[in-house]
């Protein structure tokens, strides 16, 4: 699944899953723009992969409409084109739903799903018009959750943005399938990224996750990455307004599953 000479923005790209899809762009031969307000992260994560190929770092609050259109108009000064979006920048924020804080809620939002809507729009802008000039139409990739379909009661605003992704995905897909722009989702399980890392040590948060996961074995980064691999790819070219769930099972399952000692 080639992504050669393919310019990719990849927003929440410092770390986690973000930079395991980055690099995984990289080695396909893509020019990757990692996105993020973690300015030492997002350096230190480009300078990983400049022994692959290509990336450079770009700071970008997601929510921000003027960082987002820096973002846009640096990654075409830099590369000249942009074939890629992948939204993938998220935060948390837990709280009880009676405890939570209207500020938090709306923090959440304004990264998730604010800041996937307004990186969709200005990228979609500059394909359409790329398209409209006899160019090849882009593709743009959201990161979801199985949380848009299940939910957590302590994070509310998680899940409440990540149905939104769902949404998202399925509006702006409608919409710029006339110019033959694809817009798709992923929607993760249990992938062992920093926020996952402590159940390594905790037995029984670990085997709690085990016990709703068929599979039995907790996802890695680089699965989810080869997923957008597929949704970027020529491969891909007849899918769009989907949402993939890469979560061993999970979703299916009505019941726990046993897991061995």
């Amino acid at each position: 699944m080639s992504l050669e000479n393919k310019v990719a923005i990849i927003t929440g790209a410092a770390r986690g899953i973000g930079f395991a899809v980055a690099k995984r762009f990289v080695m396909d031969g893509a020019k990757v723009v990692i996105a993020d307000v973690d300015d030492s992260a997002g350096e230190a994560a480009a300078e990983d992969l400049k022994g692959l190929g290509e990336a450079t770092y770009i700071h970008c609050n997601v929510a921000e409409r003027l960082d987002v259109r820096n973002l846009v108009a640096e990654t075409l000064n830099a590369y000249g084109d942009i074939d890629v979006l992948v939204n993938n920048a998220g935060i948390v924020a837990g709280a009880d739903f009676l405890d939570l804080e209207v500020e938090d809620f709306d923090r959440v939002l304004s990264i998730n799903l604010r800041g996937s809507f307004l990186c969709s729009q200005a990228v979609a802008r500059h394909m359409v018009e790329k398209v409209q000039d006899g160019g090849e139409p882009g593709c743009i990739i959201n990161m979801s959750s199985i949380n848009a379909v299940v939910a957590i009661p302590n994070q509310v605003p998680y899940c409440v943005s990540k149905g939104g992704i769902s949404q998202l995905t399925k509006v702006s897909a409608l919409s710029l399938a006339q110019y033959g722009i694809r817009v798709n989702a992923i929607g993760p399980g249990s992938i062992m990224t920093d926020m996952l890392a402590s159940v390594n040590s905790d037995k029984a948060a670990k085997n709690r996750i085990l016990s709703r996961t068929p599979m039995l074995r907790i996802g890695e980064a680089s699965e989810i990455a080869g997923v957008a691999a597929f949704l970027a790819s020529p491969d891909a070219s007849y899918v769009t307004g989907q949402t993939i769930f890469a979560d061993g099972g999970r979703l299916p399952l009505n019941y726990t599953v046993a897991v061995p000692e």
